[in-house]
């Protein structure tokens, strides 16, 4: 079952989307997220790394590329939200993506929501 949350920072409106499945394995996925969120007059979404598929995590498959330049495309703020970790200790291209994504403000890497939300985004 999808469950969706709305937060409301200081500067956005976030909806955290959470399953017991996988709900983003493509940008096609991401594209329905994102009009889910619209519909709820959110500036971005939040997925936790439970529902995204590895792959993503492995830039050689580009799916994560092809998700990012979707969403920022379609002006859709993404945050992922857990401990990426086991996907990171051998991925130094994955650890730069992270680093250089939580510089802007597109796309955030956050350990939880709390997180998040404390940060402003």
């Amino acid at each position: 079952m999808l469950h969706v949350q709305i937060h409301k920072t200081r500067t956005a409106t976030i909806v955290e989307f959470v399953a017991d499945y996988l709900i983003l394995n493509s940008a096609a996925d991401a594209l329905d997220l994102w009009m889910q969120a619209r519909g709820q007059q959110a500036d971005g979404i939040a997925l936790h790394v439970a529902n995204i598929a590895p792959a993503f995590f492995d830039l050689k498959t580009r799916i994560a590329g092809d998700i990012l330049q979707k969403l920022v495309t379609y002006r859709c703020r993404l945050a992922i939200v857990g401990d990426i970790s086991p996907y990171t200790k051998n991925s130094e291209s994955l650890r730069a993506l992270v680093r250089e994504s939580n510089r802007g403000k597109d796309v955030w890497f956050a350990p939880t929501m709390d997180t998040l939300i404390d940060n402003g985004w």
